[in-house]
């Protein structure tokens, strides 16, 4: 029987009665500070030409480039910056999927995780070798097998490249960023799927032993750090040889947490997130932001924290998720677009290796946007109906600037950081309900 039901359900009359407030566009303000994507390579050639890296790389050798699922920004711009300076230190760069079980877990997938981000043969400069295949590598301390990529392997030498910020599901000295990218996006399905058997409660503790297994059995040139400010811009690149990468991407992780974009709203009746997706977050959306934490090892603790919702929507999913709705469990309302567009044999390895497979559960759907939201504001306990306090973000990547309904103007007039930049108005829904 098809997940299906009718445009004109009982569920949606039910919620016909709902009357949406207004609502006003916010600007959020955070640090501006960045760098122009033009500026790029020559910081990256400028990080990398530190002597004790430099000296790394040796005419000849054949060199490893790791490249994520995330969307990083200028993510291509930095990877062909490292490509170009492997080359001309004389050595053979190739770039590699390092992204675990991502991509449907097959070469084919990944290499179209990479396509969507700009980075190909053509556009690096250089060959593009995907493989699910691992190697072993040993095991931690406490008996858990370490795996990495073949290619990598087998390489002369790697070089990581990845955003340092505080990861969705758990807390640690390392959270997401180089050490992670060497254990879990090197590791491929094998890797990740024997990281994530301990469980994300255990994962601030478990994978810097995964990652002194790898960093033993494997020549780590350097690692290209990256962290971004709030707006989704390039804030800073740091390269680091392999012990530096040890020493200092804790600090460099306490810089990420500080530049990180968060509501300036503490508490909402319901928060509206337009999309979802793998390039936005690990978590379709940033726990962090949206305050939808999915695993027991990460919790909102944080001051300022994540907003507090008592109901989230997501309305549909990004283009560049290719299918992938690793996220939406942890919502409470969703669209039948969004349902439509969700591919299973890509969002379920994602589900399967990292255990959390609530994160991959389908919620209570609506046919339309419109439908999706004044369905979660039925479903709110002891709030006023008649002048709900609702949140709507782009994604919980761009939220630089926002929209709250007029029940929330008052708190945005008096908070710092808040600037209102128009009157309130009503829903931009088309005949179909739809905000597209």
């Amino acid at each position: 029987m098809a997940f299906e039901s009718s445009p004109n359900s009982v569920v949606e009359q039910l919620c016909q009665s709902v009357s949406l407030p207004k609502m006003v566009r916010v600007h959020q303000k955070f640090d501006p500070t960045h760098f122009e994507p033009e500026e790029l390579p020559a910081v990256v050639h400028a990080q990398l030409e530190r002597e004790n890296i430099r000296s790394q790389i040796r005419p000849g050798m054949s060199v490893a480039i790791t490249c994520g699922s995330r969307g990083i920004a200028n993510i291509a711009i930095i990877v062909r910056a490292i490509v170009d300076f492997v080359k001309e230190c004389g050595a053979n760069p190739f770039v590699f999927p390092a992204m675990g079980s991502h991509g449907g877990a097959t070469p084919e997938g990944q290499l179209e995780v990479l396509r969507s981000y700009h980075v190909t043969e053509e556009t690096m400069g250089c060959p593009i070798r995907a493989t699910m295949e691992t190697v072993y590598l040993g095991d931690t301390v406490e008996g858990r097998p370490v795996y990495s990529d073949k290619y990598a392997h087998e390489a002369d030498g790697v070089i990581l490249c990845g955003r340092i910020k505080p990861h969705t599901s758990f807390r640690g000295p390392y959270e997401s960023g180089l050490l992670k990218m060497a254990v879990i996006g090197m590791g491929k399905q094998h890797g990740a799927e024997s990281v994530h058997e301990s469980g994300f409660q255990n994962m601030g503790r478990i994978m810097p032993q995964f990652a002194r297994v790898v960093f033993d059995h494997t020549n780590i040139l350097a690692g290209v750090g990256i962290i971004e400010n709030a707006y989704d811009q390039t804030y800073k690149i740091a390269a680091l040889d392999a012990q530096e990468i040890w020493e200092q991407e804790p600090v460099l992780l306490q810089e990420a947490n500080r530049m990180m974009g968060r509501l300036w709203i503490e508490k909402a009746d319901v928060l509206v997130v337009d999309r979802l997706g793998k390039n936005i977050s690990g978590d379709g959306m940033d726990p962090n932001v949206s305050g939808t934490f999915g695993s027991p090892g990460r919790q909102r603790n944080e001051v300022p924290g994540p907003i507090c919702a008592q109901r989230t929507v997501v309305l549909d999913l990004t283009d560049e998720s290719h299918g992938n709705a690793n996220g939406i469990g942890v919502a409470d309302v969703t669209t039948k677009r969004l349902i439509d567009k969700t591919d299973v044999d890509i969002t379920y390895p994602n589900a399967l290796t990292s255990t959390l497979v609530n994160m991959v559960k389908m919620p209570i759907f609506s046919h339309s946007d419109q439908g999706a939201i004044r369905l979660a504001v039925r479903i709110c306990n002891e709030i006023d109906k008649e002048h709900p306090r609702i949140v709507r973000i782009a994604n919980t990547m761009e939220i630089g600037h926002i929209w709250v309904s007029e029940a929330l103007i008052d708190e945005v007039k008096a908070h710092p950081n808040l600037e209102l930049e128009g009157e309130p108005e009503a829903w931009p829904f088309d005949e179909k309900g739809n905000l597209w």
